[in-house]
């Protein structure tokens, strides 16, 4: 089990992962390494006990660990609903079935001879909050076939609507309906429509940071939706299956929805919403001081829209521009920094927001209200810390 960390843990953890990532030739801006003299300045509002660990499916992601642009592969977040299921690599066979011209069986040599290429994307899972200490996200360097090829090489009826993914893992679920309840077997799946799925963005991956999958992101193979919620992103995948209705399991129908009231006619009415694309946020990792100027850091991510700035404000002060890192990725997570100068000894309240091209702003918890559920809570994170001086 994971622990709390001290300074001393986290400044070995960030050299020993700078090292590992060395030989990918990061093309990205990373967190500084931490200078002599350099130290964490205390985060105050982690619960007693935090870790890292939270039962065999549940890991998080320690946001003052982050030190690049890519999560390590032991450390990238990761949560399911039926455990890991076992997937013998050199018996695994993907197969594509329903509406299509061929239904095909593709081993992994198959569908790296569609042409492979690389995707930088970060996601985080729709219940990612302060509640999680943001923790269920993480950023990554994968490699793999878009799904458009896979769907180019079948071939697709014209009277194909929506793609449906499923994985491995299964677990029995209770199905109600009316006054009877059903127990079936049931497979992890979600689905895209075919216009979303023959858009280039989805993508069929296979390794992750340069190496294979692990078990906890999907070995051998899972889907990544760029700029979406960690939900829709399956793993284990086994079966892509084409149709014409729309697809109604679980994962896609009851589990992930958001409930917002919106007026509508002029009556406000409650809507129900799929958990796809990833709303702005910006969340703050790490600070660290030397002398008198704090280092402030973190990430924003979104569903790919192209950001305008990112503001870091402590206590009631005004907002200040923050330094954003000059990514090509897309949908990869965007670092930030920004250096606080002459911070008083004491406790403090720091947050950041992310603005984007089209103007749309970071929202505060109040600006919420109208959501019920908690999932897709992407407001701004005030971050409580204690900044002391030796001897003072």
């Amino acid at each position: 089990m994971s622990r709390e960390l001290s300074r001393r843990d986290v400044l070995r953890s960030s050299v020993a992962t700078i090292t590992a990532l060395g030989a990918m030739s990061i093309p990205h801006w990373a967190f500084p390494a931490m200078a002599e003299g350099e130290e964490l300045v205390e985060f105050v509002d982690y619960p007693d006990g935090w870790v890292t660990v939270r039962d065999p499916t549940r890991r998080f992601l320690d946001l003052r660990e982050i030190d690049g642009a890519y999560t390590p592969d032991d450390k990238f977040f990761t949560t399911q609903h039926y455990g890991h299921p076992h997937v013998e690599v050199d018996r695994f066979r993907l197969q594509v079935t329903g509406l299509v011209n061929n239904r095909e069986e593709l081993s992994l040599d198959d569908i790296r001879h569609l042409g492979e290429r690389e995707l930088v994307a970060g996601f985080e899972c729709s219940g990612n909050t302060r509640r999680a200490m943001q923790g269920l996200v993480s950023n990554a360097r994968w490699t793999g076939v878009p799904l458009q090829k896979v769907l180019s090489a079948v071939g697709v009826e014209k009277e194909a609507r929506e793609v449906v993914f499923f994985g491995a893992d299964r677990g029995k679920e209770k199905v109600k309906f009316r006054a009877s309840i059903y127990e079936v077997e049931q497979q992890y799946g979600r689905s895209i429509s075919l216009d979303q799925a023959m858009d280039p963005a989805p993508f069929l991956a296979t390794s992750m940071n340069g190496s294979p999958l692990t078990v906890h992101q999907g070995f051998p193979l899972r889907l990544i939706m760029p700029g979406w919620y960690g939900a829709p992103n399956v793993k284990w995948l086994t079966n892509i299956h084409l149709q014409s209705e729309p697809y109604l399991g679980k994962f896609q129908a009851r589990w992930y929805r958001t409930l917002r009231s919106e007026v509508i006619g002029g009556e406000l009415k409650w809507k129900e919403t799929a958990i796809t694309r990833m709303r702005l946020k910006s969340v703050i990792a790490r600070i660290t001081r030397q002398g008198n100027v704090c280092k402030v850091l973190g990430f924003a991510l979104n569903d790919g829209t192209p950001l305008k700035s990112v503001e870091v404000r402590v206590d009631e002060d005004s907002w200040q521009a923050a330094k954003i890192e000059p990514s090509e990725s897309k949908y990869g997570w965007k670092l930030f920094n920004y250096e606080w100068k002459n911070p008083t000894q004491g406790e403090h309240t720091i947050v950041s927001r992310v603005t984007d091209v089209n103007g749309e702003i970071q929202p505060e918890a109040h600006e919420l209200i109208n959501k019920k559920t908690f999932l897709e809570d992407n407001s701004q994170h005030p971050r409580k810390v204690r900044v002391s001086y030796k001897g003072e």
